[in-house]
């Protein structure tokens, strides 16, 4: 499969599992799963036919591992950034002592005042690593990142959760936790 294909692929799962899977006639289950079978048929009637080995190679090689399957692969799931109403039924842990936040250089000043919130989103995302919340932080411009002390915000009573693919998740994170790199 080509490149092109592979993304092409992996915008439209994103864009039906996440964001608007009413848009081609399916439900997301608890957890945000779906029947593999059931979204292969529902790609084909709205004219993007999907075969099931092209959907095994973007879950297995999408950079972000933003898909995983079910332990009987049966069940398709997007890890998270879903905009719809969904519980992915993940646990609350505690996280590192540091996580990393990237955004575009516009939005400084703002977080600076209000801290991360969700917006459309059901979390904040938050990374283990700077190099990763540069890369989120260039697709909003010049990328600036913030330090999250999420060790002092566990020890206050905010909940994290961490995605299948390793993306830190938390409601919100005020302004008192952050710190410009």
């Amino acid at each position: 499969m080509s490149d092109s294909r592979l993304v092409k692929i992996s915008r439209y799962l994103s864009k039906y599992l996440r964001h608007t899977p009413d848009a081609i006639g399916i439900k997301l289950a608890p957890g945000g799963w779906f029947a593999v079978d059931e979204l292969l048929t529902a790609c084909t009637k709205n004219k993007f036919p999907i075969t099931r080995q092209e959907l095994q190679v973007v879950v297995e090689l999408n950079n972000k591992k933003r898909f995983s399957f079910d332990s009987t692969g049966t069940l398709i799931r997007a890890n998270q950034g879903h905009s719809v109403e969904v519980d992915l039924q993940l646990e609350p842990v505690v996280p590192p002592d540091v996580l990393y936040h990237g955004t575009g250089h516009k939005s400084v000043e703002s977080i600076m005042q209000a801290g991360l919130c969700k917006m459309s989103r059901h979390h904040v995302h938050l990374s283990k690593d700077i190099a990763t919340a540069e890369t989120v932080g260039a697709r909003h411009g010049k990328p600036k990142v913030f330090i999250v002390d999420a060790a002092a915000m566990s020890q206050a009573g905010y909940s994290f959760y961490c995605s299948d693919n390793g993306v830190w998740l938390v409601d919100s994170v005020p302004p008192q936790y952050l710190q410009k790199i």
